[in-house]
């Protein structure tokens, strides 16, 4: 049997290439697709706004196609009443910009071809030069470049340009007025419970890598887990920006803001949480020796580290966010209800577990105040 041919260093490369920028065949649908899909309402509001974009335009400027009143009601239609109103002003800004700057530069320098080109070099100079957002800078050239090359076969072509793009924004924007966006409150509230959880496990698991022994990969194994806090903590804070967004201009937003104020207040907890408990872990595990168990000191601090995990989840469960937890918390055991007391360590040990007290004690105190502000 013939063996296969073996690949070429040079075609090896290249495959590689090809897969670590995303562009391998098997890759092509996942480069177009996306993870999240828009809400069927968002598609039918799109459709709607651009129909009625269509037939306003078209009644005001019946000489022309209003293509572009259609356009601007296309990108205008946003997730959120918010966003709508920032598209709105970056198309319309844009869209005037852009035909100024096409008008100065056609009165300065009459009609060419090279214009054209110089039109949209000034365009984008003036875009950066005002620090507009990228969406409208691009707008800039765009709407120069139209205006100079169609604008000058078509009379009136800036001001309808105009004209349209201001209807089909305004219509756009009614549109989402009237057919409110849903609000996305829901995710922020399960992410915010997904890292409560998590967190509350690395501490439970830190407590018990302090009273038992403990073999090298299951301290690796806790830093691995640790670590994920950050991740799922960006996750949280890009929800609850989320949910902020789709409730800003909302008409829904008096009777759902409260319940986010308390997703901003366990966030705010959990970051400070979420800054301290790595270091600890990491801390164990740098400077963890066998005879760390026998400090009389280290089985107190796993008890409060235990209490502390114990505080959270009820926190959790009093903010009503973690209400599928198996067995209903009760605050009999809250943490650090009594002073530690801490017997001087031995010199290998002491540094490691002053750090552990002192970020026990900063745990301890956004958990208290995040416990008063969500019980009644």
């Amino acid at each position: 049997m013939t063996p296969p041919p073996a690949q070429s260093p040079r075609r090896g490369a290249f495959a590689r290439r090809m897969v670590e920028a995303g562009l391998a065949p098997a890759r092509y649908a996942r480069v177009l697709q996306s993870d999240d899909r828009a809400p069927l309402l968002q598609i039918v509001k799109t459709g709607v706004a651009a129909s009625l974009a269509w037939v306003v335009c078209l009644a005001i400027l019946p000489a022309q196609l209003p293509v572009f009143g259609a356009i601007a009601a296309i990108i205008v239609v946003q997730p959120s009443v918010n966003q709508s109103f920032a598209k709105a002003l970056e198309r319309t800004v844009g869209v005037i910009v852009g035909v100024v700057i096409a008008y100065l530069a056609g009165l300065v320098f009459g009609q060419s071809t090279w214009i054209v080109l110089l039109s949209i070099v000034l365009a984008l100079l003036t875009g950066w030069a005002l620090r507009l957002s990228q969406s409208t800078t691009v707008q800039l050239p765009i709407s120069a470049m139209l205006v100079l090359t169609i604008g000058a076969q078509t009379p009136g072509y800036a001001g309808g340009r105009i004209i349209e793009t201001a209807l089909g924004a305004l219509v756009a924007v009614a549109v989402n007025l009237v057919v409110v966006p849903p609000v996305r409150l829901q995710p922020a509230h399960d992410a915010v419970a997904a890292l409560g959880k998590e967190t509350a496990a690395c501490l439970d698991g830190l407590a018990q890598l302090l009273v038992e022994p403990s073999t090298a990969a299951q301290r690796n194994q806790a830093l691995v887990e640790v670590r994920l806090l950050a991740p799922m903590l960006a996750k949280a804070r890009a929800a609850v920006t989320s949910a902020e967004e789709s409730l800003r201009f909302n008409p829904r937003r008096r009777t759902n803001s409260e319940a986010l104020e308390l997703d901003d207040d366990l966030l705010a907890m959990l970051g400070v949480i979420v800054g301290r408990v790595p270091g600890m872990v990491r801390g164990l595990a740098d400077n963890y020796d066998e005879s760390l168990h026998t400090e009389s000191t280290v089985r107190g601090l796993a008890d409060e580290m235990t209490r502390a995990a114990h505080d959270l989840r009820l926190v959790m469960q009093d903010s009503d966010l973690d209400g599928d937890e198996p067995e209903p918390l009760t605050s009999e055991v809250p943490a650090l209800t009594a002073p530690l007391r801490v017997i001087t360590p031995s010199p290998t040990h002491w540094i490691l577990i002053g750090s552990l007290i002192e970020d026990l004690r900063r745990v301890h105190e956004v958990i208290v105040e995040a416990g008063r502000s969500v019980r009644p």
